[in-house]
């Protein structure tokens, strides 16, 4: 006998539609699953045979067939258990299933019949919602993050046992329901803020810069002097995620399968940290199967890459597309696909091997050419995508020890906000978000300097030797700078600021 249930997978971060069917017909015990599963679906044979025994059915001997069509889309994970279980039991006349129509059941099974839960759950339920689906069964780990999704009814179960009951009818129950905004407002807060920040004012000046523009900033000081800590805060200081933001970011993060227990919702903005020893594969995404890297885990938030100097050039090189673009393509033999990354950069380095150049304090023991060789490291096209080049000291002990605080992150966060407002109105319709995106012709339209603004300009050009990028970087930089003190007309204040966070144009050169 031929039974067919309906389930859902993901390509990519999107979700899309699987038909499990299942024949059962009389001969010696084998099984059989068609329509390019993994090793992991080949697999659900086993657990979903030793679930249905264990869960108080029989799985008598014969030929059992499974596809799961479409047959040409490879497909993965244990997610198919328990609609191949259902689909068996159909088959086999043990199960009368009257409520079938527009139902979708996704699930992995262990050995008992209990339910585990599986990952992308989000875009699944967006995909069945758009398709028509009206209700959607899913492991109880899994039903808030499922009903986040308005008009679809999620069933949160626990075992084969309770689903084969729901289908039959024998089991009534309530839809999950969760409540949205306060679950987004319950998520939305750091365990951070820049008020924690001893000292390093012009730094986190300049992270009020980096915020407001949308521009990428590395951070160069000796050990201790606080770039970790004042990376990790820059998310405090961003805009809040909206709620389709959020919806995007936690799409990501449920294919990837890392959102923590308990939270249905990304409603801060992401901060990743990889290791310096991170492959391309890592950072970009990738696999046989590709997943999504630490630049679309980041998606919408920021990317901090420590110590840059000591990531493999090669692994650095992947950047340059994603951050120009704000999506990564991963092209493999049978399948192509995009996932998002809009992202900051920020990132830190030493200013020498050992990192004392400079230091008053401690005596570099670095020659010119160890210098030279350790900062080619970075290439020269990932430092034109990095605006802001900025000097971190260390904090001198008396700051450490004033009992004055600095400001809070919400404070600075409302300055960001109205300056990123600006930018919105001025480049509305020019496919631009930010000041960090203009182009050169967009920068002759909207970063005029005044004539004294502009005269200090040519004198960086003649004096510190500022290439034409290095040009275009400043005018940026001081539009962003002007947005902040909500100025239309850009000053030589604003440019004189700007000038002062290109460190690398000027005389860290050795």
């Amino acid at each position: 006998m031929l039974a067919k249930v309906f389930s859902a997978a993901v390509r990519g971060v999107e979700g899309y539609i699987v038909e499990v069917e299942a024949d059962v017909s009389p001969g010696l015990s084998s099984f059989f699953t068609v329509g390019l599963p993994d090793v992991a679906v080949k697999e659900s044979k086993d657990r979903v045979r030793a679930a249905v025994r264990n869960s108080g059915y029989d799985f008598a001997p014969g030929t059992y067939t499974v596809n799961l069509a479409p047959a040409d889309t490879k497909k993965e994970g244990p997610a198919f258990d328990l609609p191949i279980a259902l689909a068996i039991l159909i088959a086999t006349r043990q199960l009368v299933a009257v409520r079938r129509d527009r139902i979708a059941v996704i699930g992995e099974l262990s050995l008992d019949g209990s339910l585990r839960s599986v990952r992308g759950i989000l875009p699944i339920a967006v995909a069945l919602r758009e398709d028509g689906f009206i209700t959607l069964v899913v492991p109880k780990e899994n039903a808030k993050e499922a009903a986040l999704v308005d008009g679809l009814d999620v069933y949160s179960l626990e075992s084969l046992s309770q689903a084969a009951e729901l289908l039959e009818g024998r089991l009534t129950l309530e839809p999950f329901k969760v409540d949205l905004e306060e679950e987004f407002a319950h998520a939305s807060h750091y365990p951070v803020d820049l008020v924690d920040v001893k000292g390093q004012e012009h730094a986190k000046r300049a992270l009020e810069v980096a915020a407001a523009g949308g521009h990428n900033l590395l951070m160069i000081g000796p050990p201790g002097a606080g770039k970790t800590m004042l990376a990790r805060r820059l998310p405090t200081i961003l805009p809040q995620l909206s709620l389709e933001e959020a919806l995007e970011t936690t799409k990501v993060h449920s294919v990837a399968g890392i959102l923590p227990p308990n939270r249905a919702l990304v409603a801060t903005r992401p901060f990743r940290s990889p290791h310096h020893t991170i492959s391309s594969a890592g950072l970009i995404g990738g696999g046989s199967y590709p997943r999504p890297g630490e630049v679309s885990l980041a998606h919408h938030g920021v990317l901090f890459l420590d110590e840059l100097p000591e990531f493999e050039r090669g692994v650095l090189e992947v950047l340059r597309q994603p951050m120009e673009d704000r999506w990564v393509t991963i092209a493999r033999a049978q399948i192509s696909l995009t996932f998002p990354a809009s992202f900051t950069l920020v990132s830190s380095m030493n200013p020498c091997p050992c990192g004392y150049y400079s230091d008053p304090n401690h005596s570099c023991t670095c020659s010119p050419a160890q210098i030279r060789r350790y900062r080619s490291k970075i290439s020269g096209p990932l430092l034109d995508r990095i605006d802001i080049h900025l000097e971190v000291p260390a904090v001198p002990y008396r700051e450490l020890t004033t009992e004055r605080s600095g400001e809070p992150s919400a404070s600075v966060r409302e300055r960001v906000k109205a300056a990123r407002k600006r930018q919105q109105e001025r480049y509305a319709g020019s496919g631009i978000h930010s000041n960090a995106e203009l182009t050169s012709s967009l920068i002759n339209t909207y970063c005029q300097p005044e004539p004294e603004a502009k005269k200090l300009l040519h004198q960086a050009v003649d004096r510190l030797g500022f290439s034409a990028r290095a040009y275009d970087r400043v005018l940026k930089l001081a539009r962003t700078i002007a947005d902040l003190e909500g100025a239309e007309t850009i000053t030589a204040a604003h440019v004189s600021e700007g000038i002062a966070y290109r460190s690398l144009d000027r005389h860290f050169n050795v």
